[in-house]
């Protein structure tokens, strides 16, 4: 069945239908990943946007359940240039076909990425309809996409409740470790794996309490702070900072999310308070830009943001560049910080943009990238032990 990408500058792509048969309008992206479409496919903060995936075959191993960040694909659509149809891994689920039709995503494939991309990164992300109907009005069209907004969309993806999670009680239970070269296939068929940091080897974290704040939080963050012993309970993106403190935890992380931050008016308010609190806090992405804008810092939206498993950052207090998994159309204005307030910590390598900051006089640093996320090196992994340590009495420049 042909199926049709209809941007809202007018372009038009023709492809292949794959996934569920729907139309739908959303914010047109790319991601760079050569891997890692299920992380992807099920990374809430891809809630409100259609994917395009710049790298030219996707799905060649299939679903691996075990690899999703959350229990469902968040997308409105998905876009690539071909589909594998006939995954070849022995963890294999099912095929990519079958998952976006089973959660009612719709996609087209056979379209040229490369060139869709080009006029993203030229142009800016934009708009666009996915849709099979090919009667289309395009005079009609072009004025909806052109309306459409993500709004507000944590809401959408936050848990429904608080939740724990409790730490590992041994070594043991650092593993085994899926999608890794350390995979266990004996423990995956009996149906023990969970998703793991493969370089865990340490209970730095037994006895800690950690609150973290559901904005839309990939699953491997909590894993990551119950891999190191950590006890965490999540909480829903609108819970009051009372109740959260009123658990006493000994930290408190702020997840990845959706859509615009300046959105999230009143989750900023009870960040506020959080921040006042004194407890030790570690953000990352949707986290350290609402954060920053807890203390009157701005944020705005960039060109085509950045998307993808191969993102260099620099941590400036040592130096040292890792690459870092990223997902934010929005970043922070360091710049419009108040004095005294924070300082850069971690800059990107290609255009300088500001990815962490550390809050001068407080237990509090932030990223924009993922540091729970693995898409080959686990480079900046260490920040979990960072935060840590902070809550053992030490500091961010530890």
């Amino acid at each position: 069945m042909k199926a049709f990408l209809i941007l809202e500058d007018g372009t038009v792509f023709e492809g292949q239908h794959i996934g569920a048969d729907r139309t739908i309008i959303s914010e047109i992206v790319f991601n760079t990943s050569m891997a890692g479409y299920l992380e992807v496919l099920t990374d809430p903060s891809y809630a409100g946007q259609a994917v395009c995936m710049t790298y030219p075959l996707i799905g060649n191993y299939g679903i691996c359940k075990a690899d999703m960040e959350s229990g469902k694909p968040w997308p409105d659509g998905f876009i690539v240039r071909e589909l594998s149809r006939i995954p070849s891994n022995f963890r294999c689920d099912g095929t990519i076909q079958e998952f976006l039709e089973e959660n009612n995503v719709p996609g087209i494939a056979g379209i040229d990425t490369r060139a869709l991309t080009k006029i993203l990164r030229e142009k800016g992300t934009m708009n666009g309809m996915i849709t099979t109907d090919e009667n289309y009005n395009l005079e009609a069209i072009i004025p909806e996409l052109k309306k459409y907004t993500t709004g507000k969309v944590v809401e959408k993806v936050t848990c429904a409740e608080k939740y724990t999670i409790e730490g590992a009680k041994n070594l043991s239970d650092n593993g085994p470790i899926s999608g890794s070269a350390m995979f266990n296939r004996e423990a995956y068929e009996s149906g023990v794996v969970e998703k793991r940091p493969s370089n865990v080897r340490t209970l730095n974290g037994a006895g800690l309490k950690v609150a973290l704040l559901d904005l839309g939080a990939k699953k491997n963050i909590a894993a990551s702070l119950a891999a190191r012993g950590c006890e965490v309970t999540v909480y829903p993106a609108l819970t009051s900072a009372e109740e959260i403190l009123a658990g006493k935890p000994d930290g408190i992380m702020l997840s990845n999310g959706p859509g615009d931050p300046k959105e999230c008016t009143s989750i900023i308010e009870e960040i506020k308070k959080l921040y006042a609190s004194d407890t030790t806090i570690f953000a990352i992405c949707l986290g350290h830009q609402l954060m920053a804008l807890a203390n009157n810092a701005d944020t705005h939206k960039m060109k085509y943001g950045h998307r993808g498993g191969n993102h260099p950052v620099k941590d400036l207090s040592t130096g040292k560049v890792y690459i870092s998994s990223q997902n934010h159309g929005y970043v922070v204005d360091p710049d419009t910080m108040p004095a005294g307030i924070a300082e850069p910590a971690f800059e990107n390598v290609n255009d300088k943009t500001n990815e962490g900051l550390k809050y001068l006089g407080k237990n509090i640093f932030t990223v924009q990238f993922h540091p729970e996320a693995c898409p080959g090196p686990q480079d900046s992994s260490y920040l979990f032990d960072r935060f840590i340590d902070m809550m053992k009495g030490g500091n961010a420049d530890a």
